[in-house]
């Protein structure tokens, strides 16, 4: 690192836990209620990137077709799918050694269901911030998630690292002027590449 790294942050979904089965359910659970046809793989690895809202509109072109299924996911809920989630090996102890010497944040495109992951899987002591969707005007991959992280610790862009796994996440990082490290996908351009979590802590000299 250039620069001193006073902050970690995260990107949910890919890099903390792996979601790919809980969003395959959720989505196509929305879909069949459509009488619409599963997701195809292309599908699929865009809503492990967007929000809801902007999957749905990508996954249902027509209006009122769209509506019935907004109106039928927030009667659904994703709760239940929750228990699809796995945790990424590694997490909690490359948390236990950040902590205290570095403060830890999230800054995700989930929308409503981040704090109850967090609580379901006993880390939420373990973050200093959580910087979601419904906290933000412009969900990534704009940076407006990570100049939030910057503002509230105040620091410089510098001194935050931030790990994700997707184009939006080296984008938003881009965009802030944040270090990125990119976890498990050599197609991104980020300042490092790893293929574990415990890796960040060599890379903060830990």
């Amino acid at each position: 690192m250039k620069r001193p790294v006073k902050v970690v942050a995260f990107d949910c979904d890919g890099v903390m836990f792996d979601s790919q089965e809980a969003n395959r359910a959720y989505y196509n659970q929305v879909l069949e209620h459509c009488h619409l046809p599963a997701m195809v793989p292309e599908q699929l690895a865009y809503v492990h990137m967007h929000t809801v809202d902007e999957s749905l509109a990508y996954l249902i072109s027509d209006k009122a077709t769209r509506d019935d299924a907004q109106a039928y996911r927030r009667q659904l809920g994703y709760l239940p799918f929750l228990k699809f989630m796995r945790m990424e090996p590694g997490l909690v102890p490359l948390l236990e050694t950040l902590r205290p010497r570095f403060k830890t944040a999230v800054a995700t495109n989930r929308t409503d269901t981040m704090a109850r992951v967090m609580a379901d899987h006993h880390i939420d002591h373990l973050f200093d911030l959580v910087v979601c969707a419904l906290d933000v005007q412009f969900p990534k991959p704009h940076p407006e998630a990570l100049v939030k992280v910057i503002e509230h610790f105040s620091v410089s862009p510098e001194e935050v690292v931030y790990v994700g796994d997707s184009p939006v996440d080296e984008t938003a990082a881009k965009a802030a002027g944040i270090p990125f490290v990119a976890y498990r996908n050599r197609e991104l351009a980020a300042d490092h590449h790893i293929r574990h979590l415990a890796e960040i802590a060599g890379l903060l000299g830990l």
